[in-house]
């Protein structure tokens, strides 16, 4: 007699598991993917299971990062629905909690990158750019109402632009990595990363606008 189909929680609640342990695993040993029977094992799941929900151990970290990425866009959504002005000073809050402030969030964001391009299979990484097109299109258009944008189009490479610069940056300042002995170089080529971060974004949005931006 066939079982009857897993409910949507329990699906959600399998694939958090699975989400879970695959990133769990991969902090662990950051120079490799691991396997999707290591995931499994991890989960307490059949390995099988995994097969039901990803196709490969490259989709499973794919999903990781999506799932990342779906919370802090969200929150941007839900913050820039309300009524009340956003100020530049939210949109750091916003990316210091949900991105910056995820320790997973930006080496994980890394691997992706490279992945998109080998590992993941092709009918993934088109279905993960559709969503990711239909979040920015969103959160895009919502930006206009609040700051001195043209269209939805220009939320959207503002947005785009400013993940290039909080994943850039944390690429070339916040990964861990060899302290210089020397002190004084050190403090040269591996400043904070969140002190820059705020500096470098106020930068790119107070001249995309050509004026201060409010604060909160």
């Amino acid at each position: 007699m066939a079982r009857p189909p897993a409910s949507a929680e329990a699906r959600e609640q399998r694939i958090n598991q699975l989400l879970d342990a695959a990133v769990s695993l991969w902090l662990q040993h950051p120079e490799r993917i691991p396997g999707v029977a290591e995931v499994a094992d991890e989960a307490g799941l059949a390995k099988g299971t995994v097969y039901l929900y990803f196709k490969s151990k490259e989709d499973l970290l794919l999903a990781a990062h999506e799932r990342h990425a779906e919370i802090f866009f969200s929150a941007l959504i839900a913050r820039a629905s309300k009524p009340e002005r956003m100020s530049l000073d939210d949109m750091m809050q916003l990316t210091r909690e949900y991105i910056a402030g995820v320790p997973a969030f930006l080496p994980l964001a890394t691997l992706v990158a490279g992945l998109m391009h080998k590992g993941v299979t092709p009918e993934t990484a088109q279905a993960f750019d559709q969503r990711m097109a239909k979040r920015l299109g969103t959160a895009g258009e919502l930006l206009c109402a609040h700051f001195s944008l043209p269209d939805g189009i220009g939320g959207v490479r503002l947005l785009m632009r400013s993940y290039a610069l909080i994943l850039g940056l944390w690429q070339l300042v916040g990964c861990c990595g060899q302290d210089s002995a020397d002190d004084e170089v050190s403090a040269m080529l591996r400043p904070d990363y969140l002190t820059e971060l705020d500096a470098a974004l106020r930068a790119l949005w107070q001249g995309t606008f050509h004026k201060e931006l409010p604060h909160a």
